[in-house]
C-alpha cells in the first residue's frame, strides 16, 4: 500500500482537556462520514481500570481526548450512537465494553479492521503487525504495558497513542474495496454489527468462584484450599487499598506456595517460591493471619460439575466443527470466521431441521444463513 505520508514529520494531535474544545471536537466528528477510533486504559495498573485517553482521527488531523481531564465526556456518546458516521476501530470489542462500562454508551455503525483483515484472511491481524507491512510503521510494543492514569502524560505516549488511529481511515478504504471486491461486505459487517453489541462480562470479587479459577487447585488438598481461599481475600483486599490489580501485589503460584507451605511465623516465609524480601516486609504478618484463618476454616466444596451433553449432541457437534475445518480451509480463514463454537453448540442442541427453524434460532446473520444454513442443516440432518 503507497504510503507517502508515513515518510513525512506527522503534525502533532490536538490534545483535549477541556469542555469547550471537546464541544468543537464534537461538531468537527459528527460531520465526517468516517472517523477513527482507539482507547487506552490502565488494566495493568489498577485494580478497576477505567478508559483513560480516547483517541480520534480525521483526515488531517488527530486528536485525544482526555477523560481524567476536567471535562464531561458525555457528549462523545451522541458521535458513537451515530448511524451517519462510520466509527473505525481495530479489534473493537475491548474498547466498546470499556467505553460502555465506563459512560454507559452505545454503539452504531462501526467498521472493525481486525475482523475485516481475519474474513479478508490476512496471514497477521494485529495493527502492529498491519501497519508496519502496509505502511511501514513501527509500534512500540512497551507502550501497550503503559500506565495510561499517570498523568502528565509524556509527548512520547501521546505520539504513540495517536498512531493506533491515525492510519485506521486509509486502512478502511483499502479494506473495504478488497471486501467488495471478494464479495465479503456484508459477511464483515454481521461482525461489526456483533461487535458494538458487546456487553462486560466483569463482575466482583467472590472467594468462593474466584478459588476454583486459580490454575492448579484442583490439585490441592482440601485444607490447603481452605488457606488459598483465605490468601486469595486477602490479596483482593490488599489490592483495593493499593489500587493496583491483583496479580501485582502476589501472582497465583505464589499464593498456591504459600498455601502449600502453611507458614506459621515470619521466618518460616523465607525460602518460599516467588516470595521475596520485600514481601516479607511489607505482607509477612498479614499472610501468617490468612494463612491461620484458612487452616481452622472449613475446606470450601467444589462447584458442581456441568453435566456431559448427551451422546447425540456431541456427535452433531464434532460433525459440526468437522465441516467447519473444511469449510474455513477452503476459504482460506480461521475457523471461527465461518461460525463461532458458541453457534455451533447451539445448533448441536436445537436441531433446527428447515431454513425456518435455524432463522428461528436467531444465532445467524443473514449473510451467513445464507451461505451457509443448507450445508449446516444437511450435516444436521445427517446426524439426527
Amino acid at each position: 500500500m503507497d504510503n507517502p505520508e508515513a515518510k513525512q514529520p506527522l503534525p502533532p494531535p490536538i490534545v483535549v482537556t477541556d469542555d469547550s474544545a471537546l464541544a468543537s471536537l464534537v461538531d468537527r466528528l459528527t460531520s465526517q462520514p468516517v472517523i477513527a477510533v482507539d482507547t487506552e486504559s490502565n488494566s495493568l495498573h489498577a485494580y478497576q481500570e477505567q478508559v483513560c485517553l480516547i483517541q480520534f482521527s480525521v483526515p488531517g488531523t488527530d486528536y485525544l481526548v482526555d477523560p481524567l481531564s476536567d471535562l464531561d465526556p458525555s457528549p462523545l456518546g451522541a458521535v458513537f450512537s451515530d448511524p451517519k458516521v462510520e466509527k473505525v476501530f481495530h479489534a473493537a470489542e475491548y474498547d466498546v465494553i470499556c467505553l460502555r462500562r465506563d459512560f454507559g454508551w452505545d454503539f452504531a455503525n462501526l467498521f472493525d479492521t481486525m475482523w475485516a483483515a481475519r474474513v479478508l484472511g490476512w496471514p497477521r491481524t494485529g495493527l502492529g503487525n498491519i501497519l508496519e507491512e502496509k505502511f511501514g510503521v513501527h509500534l512500540n510494543k512497551r507502550w501497550q504495558r503503559h500506565d495510561w492514569g499517570q498523568r502528565p502524560l509524556s509527548p512520547k505516549a501521546l505520539a504513540y497513542a495517536r498512531l493506533d488511529t491515525h492510519y485506521l481511515i486509509t486502512l478502511r478504504d483499502h479494506m473495504l474495496a478488497e471486501l467488495r471486491e471478494k464479495r465479503r461486505v456484508q459477511e464483515a459487517r454481521e461482525f461489526f454489527v456483533e461487535v458494538a453489541q458487546a456487553e462486560s462480562n466483569h463482575r466482583s470479587f467472590d472467594p468462593d468462584i474466584d478459588l476454583w479459577r486459580v490454575k492448579g487447585v484442583w490439585d490441592l488438598e482440601p485444607e490447603t484450599r481452605a488457606i488459598l481461599r483465605e490468601l486469595l481475600i486477602w490479596r483482593d483486599t490488599e489490592a483495593r487499598r493499593r489500587n493496583r490489580p491483583p496479580f501485582k501485589v502476589l501472582a497465583d503460584p505464589t499464593l498456591i506456595e504459600l498455601a502449600t507451605a502453611r507458614p506459621r511465623t515470619i521466618e518460616e516465609l523465607e525460602g518460599i517460591k516467588g516470595f521475596k524480601a520485600h514481601h516479607r516486609r511489607r505482607y509477612g504478618r498479614k499472610i501468617i493471619k490468612a494463612v491461620a484463618n484458612g487452616a481452622s476454616a472449613t475446606s470450601p466444596s467444589p462447584p458442581p460439575r456441568p453435566p456431559r451433553p448427551p451422546d447425540d449432541v456431541l456427535e452433531r457437534y464434532e460433525a459440526l466443527r468437522r465441516w467447519r475445518k473444511k469449510t474455513a480451509s477452503q476459504r482460506g480463514v480461521e475457523p471461527d470466521v465461518v461460525i463461532s463454537n458458541a453457534v455451533l453448540w447451539e445448533l448441536a442442541q436445537n436441531q433446527p431441521r428447515s431454513p425456518r427453524e435455524l432463522a428461528d434460532l436467531n444465532v445467524l446473520g443473514a449473510w451467513k444463513q445464507g451461505t451457509y444454513g443448507e450445508a449446516l442443516l444437511k450435516v444436521l440432518h445427517k446426524h439426527s
